[in-house]
């Protein structure tokens, strides 16, 4: 067994994050897609990049509203991860971390544990959330006693507090809204006011993750995007791409009536901010829920009275939308409105956001009581499942 590199994937429901601990992390789909221009080859994980023509694919996703509910394709994309082609790994020398979503389905912990020892041949296994990884990595860098992680995904956004790095589960609060629900949405607007981009989904996510923001004065940018001309400061055209001379779309000044530019554009106005906004506004979407500050706040109430002031002042972002600009002073000014004068609120967006989890997989590998959290193969066939069950208890 190698003391001096581990295997990490941390399986998102959009994109997984796996690698060597030694090495850097590869962010690979976390799906099979097809396309219209080739019926005949389905395209696993980043195998994507080798896709001619783009528009219109069809997904095949793993997940469903978080979960890991569809074993074949997460198998058939789990074995391009660990082949040649991606990143190999032989799972007799190395031990492997793993993510699963919080509050998971016991059924779903026994199948990942029992494929990872019988068909992977796992010789030592650690089963864990995501958000624990990045909590160990904040306190680490930090050398705090608390900690509140703020996962903003796919599927779902998690506020989960963490006092003497241990879960304070009466305070953890999912949002049902993820980076999924904004492309949806995005879909749909620009489906309604423009073009049927229903079918879209690779390109428009592309354009939300390029187009995006998240304002400071919603009202103040609403005035502004009703503008016209050079009053208007937030209109742009997102190129689209044409996958001959352009695999991915960007932004641009609006064209002028004089201008001609081959490609097809979209106009994005309000867009560029209602959109990212939904995650301070869930109801927006008709989700009766919180949205994330309000949701922080919540969650910190709920935590003993004592470690309040310590979890303000350890707040950590990370997760895809967190990349959103503008993303962090807007949870830290709503936060800081809500909470008492008198603490002081500080909000970290992780250097890293997608990779954040996966970092904090490398931290806890260096971890003298690394061995301790997880489980043999000799173990499981033991003891089997109630053993994982005792020991990731999540």
């Amino acid at each position: 067994m190698s003391d001096s590199s581990c295997y990490i994937l941390d399986n998102g429901a959009y994109t997984a994050k796996v690698g060597f601990s030694t090495l850097e992390p590869k962010i690979v789909p976390n799906c099979i897609m097809k396309a219209k221009s080739e019926r005949r080859r389905p395209f696993i994980g980043s195998q994507i990049d080798e896709c001619r023509d783009a528009s219109g694919l069809f997904y095949i996703l793993p997940f469903q509203k978080g979960f890991l509910i569809n074993w074949d394709t997460q198998k058939t994309v789990w074995d391009y991860m660990f082949s040649k082609e991606c990143c190999p790994v032989n799972f007799n020398e190395v031990p492997l971390i793993i993510t699963e979503p919080l509050f998971n389905f016991s059924s779903i912990q026994e199948a990942m544990t029992e494929i990872f020892f019988e068909e992977y041949e796992c010789q030592t296994l650690l089963r864990t959330n995501a958000t624990d990884l990045a909590e160990y990595k904040h306190r680490k860098g930090n050398n705090n006693e608390c900690t509140l992680v703020v996962d903003s995904g796919y599927s779902f956004t998690y506020i989960v507090p963490y006092i003497k790095g241990k879960k304070h589960k009466e305070g953890i609060i999912r949002i049902d809204i993820g980076g999924k629900v904004l492309t949806n949405h995005l879909k749909e607007i620009i489906s309604y006011r423009q073009l049927n981009v229903l079918d879209e989904t690779y390109v428009i996510n592309q354009a939300k993750e390029d187009s995006c923001f998240v304002s400071q004065d919603f009202m103040k940018d609403m005035e502004i995007a009703k503008g016209r001309g050079e009053k208007n400061t937030i209109v742009r055209d997102y190129v689209l791409p044409d996958y001959t001379s352009l695999r991915r779309g960007y932004l641009r000044a609006p064209l002028q009536p004089q201008e001609e530019l081959e490609q097809q554009t979209l106009r994005l106005n309000n867009e560029r901010f209602t959109i990212p906004e939904l995650l301070f506004h869930p109801s927006d979407v008709g989700i009766p829920q919180m949205g994330i500050p309000e949701a922080i706040m919540h969650s910190i109430n709920s935590c003993p009275e004592d470690h309040m002031e310590s979890l303000l002042a350890n707040i950590v972002l990370y997760g895809g939308n967190t990349l959103f600009p503008g993303f962090r002073d807007r949870v830290y000014s709503d936060v800081r409105s809500f909470a008492l004068d008198h603490f002081d609120v500080n909000v970290t967006l992780a250097d890293s956001p997608l990779t954040y989890a996966w970092e904090g997989g490398k931290e806890i590998f260096r971890d003298s009581d690394f061995y301790s959290y997880c489980i043999t193969r000799e173990e499981y066939e033991e003891e089997g499942k109630a053993l994982a069950f005792e020991r990731f208890d999540i």
